[in-house]
């Protein structure tokens, strides 16, 4: 089926789509058109990576726009939605606009409403269906990439309940779901009432196999020697990349992607390759790589950062979520150009960025669960995620995806649990306390249910209850969130004639408007309040189980704050996936509130130090907080005691081992963010704490997200503490120390140029507009072109530089004020968005 054949798409689309050479549309495409995709009807496409399930979205959502809609696109990590963006913006020429929407969860996005295309996670979806946004219920197609994640216990039940609530508010809503790897994607469209495209076509080969001894046994029966030799410097790992290099097809050799369990594992094994690859370099490509090294090193002055490029330069590289954003993105350009030969990845990788390599390595197949008690096999999903990387049309004439074993046995167990093995089927996760909380207040906030029989109707629209056996266990989970939510004045109940009606209160409004979970907004209050009565907390939070609990939305660290997001890949505990749910009772206030809180009491002046906001925030579920390594209980129980006044609530005693553990752990982030907002070298950061880059500025994200809504708390609640609430948000939003706030504000300042303008003299945005600009450009050491931009953004009438010379006291100030401190590289907070 040629593209010029396809009737409903917007007038030369079919041409242009021919001209990148798609001549023909692939077979899974092809089944996906004569399945109604151009008409409008719901999809379930589950193909293989590689065999064009992008362009299956790309056709529904231009022939939708075509009919005169809107169409969004939902992607499950940030760095991805930008990816995205640029493939779709292919088609602006035809008239077709596109936008992407991943931060600030209190926006409505209006602006979106002017773009036919909208790419966004699906936290961000949920947030602008929370807050409001006007264009929602213009929507006519939504497509869902990576579908699968809705078996993920803390991002699936986001994904769920969002597709939930577009399908009911947008009748006729055409809902196209991508999945290369579920087991049972019949079920998922029976959920969606969607018809199912399912194939294992592919445009290139995929063979899977597992190398054991000298050789590679592939799945197919075929075998290909990979001897590895008696040099015990060499093994599996180095052999197999080497032989990928030496496999020379359309006149280069091969690339290889190496999945390992950890950081820490996937930075040696790139130091150990960067042997190897180096032996496989030009001389262009050694000039090349020394030059992205640089830049490497520019984008962050960490150890981490030059580790990496170490590696770079010699053809190899590592990838996971404490690397910054921006050196990840490197890495990724210089693999999908072919001059990284190899990159070593915690999972994570697999999660749809487009890094395709000739050869898939996966090392690692088990990684450390805590409530495992040990090493655990990873999923065969996960598996054939990692193994679905190799191999793309126009790249490489076929993949290999190798598992490595250590003896026959080992190499016979691997081919029944990942070669032959089929992706174990998706199962909803939403029907867990910490999902529901967030997901219950929400769906009545926004007028989804204003009843309790209205919300279990509303619940059965979600793939829970299309996989659950019975209702009962939902309901129960349900009733206690419902239970919660009203003990902690954010639900009101109204028991009427008609039944029970359910409303959110002011607070509860707030909160889903800020994309909080219930239990963060609750300990934020606790927290004020106890500041504001200048005594002990007054409220409880008694936990059942383990302490550790996850979160249920918000930012994610995929280095582009995440948080996560988005990633549970590094040398820490897993959380669980049965979690301990916090019941919140409160206790008396005083001898006449019988121990009913209305949240609008005097509670007068308070003194709020960012010390104890930065340990408000950190103690929340919203927040993955540091773990607490060996020496760290001993250093930070000193900490907590020498600053215990600062502290909002009441420390738990020592003999709660595990209450006691995370609030010291609480604290060690809260250190981390005190010492950004004191200016602390990034690199001395990462040091102290053992973190990435990457962890840093997502914690940073994280933090200013949730000052802001505390912020936000603080005035509904009545609290006197809004402005230092606001100046430690502030400080933790632009990484510098109060004096800063005014001139790290101007764009293009950053904390670096703030604290060199302010030893210079420079006090004020204000006094960008009226100094002598040879003192400016002496404080920036004579970058003129950096000094135009900040002046003119600080609103100076005639900021031009020609024929100004920098001011040498001014440079020496500057110099001498920041000592310690190399190269200019910002950290302003917008620049992670």
């Amino acid at each position: 089926m040629e593209p010029t054949s396809l009737s409903g798409l917007p007038p030369g689309i079919g041409e242009a789509l021919e001209a990148e050479g798609v001549s023909d549309l692939y077979p899974p495409q092809t089944k996906a058109v004569d399945a109604g995709l151009i008409e409008g009807e719901n999809l379930v496409a589950a193909v293989p990576t590689a065999s064009g399930k992008t362009l299956i979205a790309e056709l529904a959502m231009l022939s939708a726009i075509e009919r005169g809609g809107k169409a969004l696109y939902i992607v499950p990590l940030r760095a991805l939605a930008a990816e995205k963006r640029e493939a779709f913006e292919r088609f602006e020429e035809f008239g077709v606009t596109v936008g992407v929407s991943t931060g600030n969860y209190e926006s409505d996005g209006e602006w979106l409403a002017t773009r036919d295309v909208i790419v966004a996670t699906s936290e961000k979806v949920d947030s602008l269906i929370r807050n409001g946004a006007p264009w929602i219920d213009e929507l006519s197609c939504v497509v869902s990439d990576e579908v699968h994640l809705v078996n993920d216990r803390t991002r699936g039940p986001t994904l769920e309940v969002t597709l939930a609530k577009l399908r009911r508010i947008n009748e006729g809503l055409q809902t196209v779901a991508l999945s290369a790897t579920v087991g049972n994607a019949a079920e998922i469209a029976d959920w969606l009432d969607a018809e199912l495209v399912e194939s294992d076509w592919r445009p290139i080969d995929l063979r899977m196999g597992v190398h054991s001894g000298d050789a590679i046994d592939f799945a197919d029966g075929s075998r290909r020697e990979v001897p590895v030799g008696d040099d015990p410097s060499e093994d599996q790992t180095a052999a197999l990349v080497g032989d990928a290099l030496d496999t020379v097809e359309d006149g280069r050799g091969g690339s290889s992607l190496v999945f390992v369990n950890s950081r820490r594992n996937a930075e040696s094994a790139a130091r150990d390759l960067a042997r190897v690859t180096g032996d496989h370099l030009t001389d262009d490509e050694r000039a090349e790589l020394r030059s992205l090294a640089a830049e490497i090193r520019d984008a962050s002055e960490t150890e981490i950062a030059s580790d990496l490029a170490a590696a770079v330069e010699r053809g190899a590289a590592f990838h996971h979520a404490g690397l910054a954003s921006e050196n990840r993105s490197l890495v990724e350009e210089a693999f999908r150009d072919r001059l990284v030969k190899c990159i070593c990845a915690t999972p994570t990788l697999a999660a749809g960025v487009n890094t395709p390599a000739r050869r898939v390595i996966v090392r690692d197949w088990r990684r450390y669960d805590g409530e495992f008690g040990g090493m655990k096999p990873l999923d065969v999903l996960e598996i054939h995620q990692m193994c679905g990387r190799a191999g793309r049309p126009g790249l490489d004439p076929y993949g290999e995806a190798v598992l490595l074993a250590g003896s026959t046995e080992e190499s016979d167990e691997l081919f029944d649990r990942y070669v032959w093995a089929d992706p174990e089927p998706v199962r909803s996760k939403l029907a867990a306390e910490p999902a529901l909380r967030t997901h219950v207040l929400a769906t009545i906030a926004t007028g989804f249910a204003s009843t309790r029989g209205e919300l279990f109707e509303f619940l059965r629209n979600t793939l829970y209850a299309s996989q659950a056996d019975d209702d009962r266990h939902l309901e129960s989970v349900t009733d206690a969130v419902i239970e919660y939510l009203t003990v902690n004045d954010f639900l009101e109940r109204d028991h009427g004639s008609d039944g029970e009606s359910l409303f959110a209160t002011s607070i509860g409004h707030t909160v889903s408007r800020q994309y909080l979970d219930p239990m963060s907004a609750a300990e934020m209050i606790d927290g004020l309040r106890a500041a504001g009565k200048g005594g002990p907390e007054t409220g409880k939070a008694a936990r059942s189980g383990d302490d550790r609990y996850a979160p249920t939305g918000g930012p994610t660290s995929d280095g582009d704050g995440s948080g996560s997001d988005d990633e549970g890949d590094d040398d820490t505990d897993d959380i669980d996936d049965e979690v301990g749910f916090m019941t919140y009772s409160r206790v008396e206030d005083d001898a006449s509130s019988g121990g009913e809180s209305t949240g609008t009491a005097d509670t007068g002046s308070v003194d709020l130090s960012p010390l104890g906001l930065y340990h408000l925030v950190s103690r929340t579920p919203d927040m993955y907080e540091l773990y607490l390594k060996s020496g760290d209980k001993t250093r930070y129980t000193e900490t907590c005691y020498e600053r215990e006044g600062e502290l909002l609530g009441a420390t738990p005693s020592e003999h709660e081992d595990v209450r006691f553990d995370d609030w010291l752990a609480s604290l060690k982030t809260a250190r981390l963010l005190e010492d950004w907002a004191n200016e602390v070298d990034e690199d001395r950061i990462a040091e102290r704490y053992e973190v990435g880059p990457g962890d840093i500025r997502g914690k940073v994200d994280t933090a200013e997200w949730l000052l802001r809504a505390a912020e936000t708390l603080a005035g509904e609640i009545g609290i006197d503490g809004v402005g230092q609430i606001r100046a430690a948000r502030k400080r933790i939003e632009y990484g510098v120390r109060e004096e800063l706030l005014d001139l790290a504000g101007v764009r293009e300042v950053g904390r670096k140029r703030a604290r060199r303008l302010y030893e210079a003299g420079i006090e004020s945005r204000s006094d960008l507009r009226t100094v002598d600009k040879s003192v400016v450009l002496g404080a920036l050491r004579g970058r003129e072109r950096t000094a135009e931009t900040i002046l003119e953004n600080a609103g100076r009438e005639d900021p031009s530089m020609e024929g100004v010379r920098a001011d040498a006291s001014a440079s020496a100030a500057a110099t001498a004020g920041t000592s310690g401190e190399e190269g200019d590289g910002q950290s302003n907070l917008g620049d992670f968005r």
